[in-house]
């Protein structure tokens, strides 16, 4: 049987996965290839190889609107990972981890795309509950279109304190690595900052997702926050919190078990690897004796800088009720 524009636009089974020039690039997909893809970006594991190049003067035209869906924004490195992966049973909400098509309408900042990535996004296998997207960093600043798009949305706001994220993201090559990448990437949203040294920059990036999250606050009344240190520390009532909040309708115990199981002694990224929260407490602590020079830094230039001595004060006052 031949594919429809209503297949398309109908089924999750077609992902749009990324885009290609002037193309949408769509992926054959299932349950089960959605949850074992970590991420939907190049990382993907679709349920074929074959893709399917469309050209968006095909694609935009026929866009339906988007059906209600549940949000994760995050800083990066914060534990949204395993808060998406903890929330993904194959049963319930599906779950989309870090869709390349979104991030590239961020980081390209093309808002004819926008609800076209919308309405791909919010297809789902059960009419009862909606799809849970998990975005990134880049999509953190698309958060006033999205607002106006879709301003009811239920959204968790995932995020660390100053100290908390610089221990996260400054703890390696690799990491600072991905801090010098990403805020270049974003320099049309932030300006060049392109002068500061890792610790500056790690500052600045936190106080402008703070900023942004604080704005999105203000214009999404379903948006709550949660620290990642309280999903890391009480991850059961953390999640009970999250699920509740953004409607999926997730079985009693499911989350029972996922907390015991295997999820919360690996590393969320890589399930090969082990990793608990105590290691992780480990590592926090030696990448803060290594770098305490850099921790202070980082808290001068937040000082000269906030307009406020707290300046996430506002997202610790938006938390999920537990």
């Amino acid at each position: 049987m031949a594919l429809t524009f209503d297949d398309l636009f109908g089924s999750p089974d077609h992902l749009l996965q990324a885009f290609e020039h002037d193309q949408a690039v769509f992926m054959p997909m299932d349950r089960a290839a959605y949850h074992r893809s970590i991420f939907l970006d190049h990382r993907i594991s679709p349920a074929a190889t074959q893709r399917m190049l469309l050209p968006l003067t095909d694609v935009i035209p026929r866009v339906p609107a988007a059906a209600p869906t549940a949000w994760i924004f995050h800083m990066a490195h914060c534990g949204s990972t395993l808060l998406a992966r903890a929330l993904d049973d194959p049963g319930a909400s599906l779950v989309l981890r870090e869709p390349l098509a979104l991030r590239q309408t961020a980081i390209q900042r093309d808002p004819a795309r926008l609800p076209l990535v919308l309405a791909m996004l919010a297809k789902r296998y059960r009419a009862d509950a909606p799809t849970l997207v998990k975005a990134n960093v880049p999509v953190n600043f698309l958060l006033p279109q999205l607002a106006v798009a879709q301003p009811e949305m239920r959204a968790t706001l995932l995020y660390l304190p100053l100290r908390a994220y610089l221990l996260a993201i400054l703890r390696d090559e690799n990491h600072r690595g991905w801090l010098r990448h990403v805020t270049t990437q974003l320099a049309p949203y932030v300006g060049d900052w392109s002068a500061l040294n890792d610790a500056e920059r790690g500052a600045a990036l936190w106080l402008t997702q703070v900023e942004a999250f604080t704005a999105a606050l203000s214009a999404l009344p379903n948006a709550r926050t949660l620290d990642a240190e309280t999903l890391f520390d009480a991850p059961l009532p953390s999640l009970q919190a999250a699920a509740a909040h953004l409607g999926l309708p997730l079985a009693p115990q499911a989350l029972e078990t996922v907390v015991a199981g295997p999820l919360f002694s690996t590393y969320s990224k890589n399930p090969s690897v082990a990793f608990d929260n105590a290691a992780r407490r480990d590592r926090a602590a030696q990448v803060a004796a290594a770098i305490a020079p850099e921790l202070d830094a980082a808290q001068a230039w937040i000082e000269r800088r906030a307009s406020t001595a707290t300046p996430d004060a506002a997202l610790a006052a938006a938390a999920l009720s537990r």
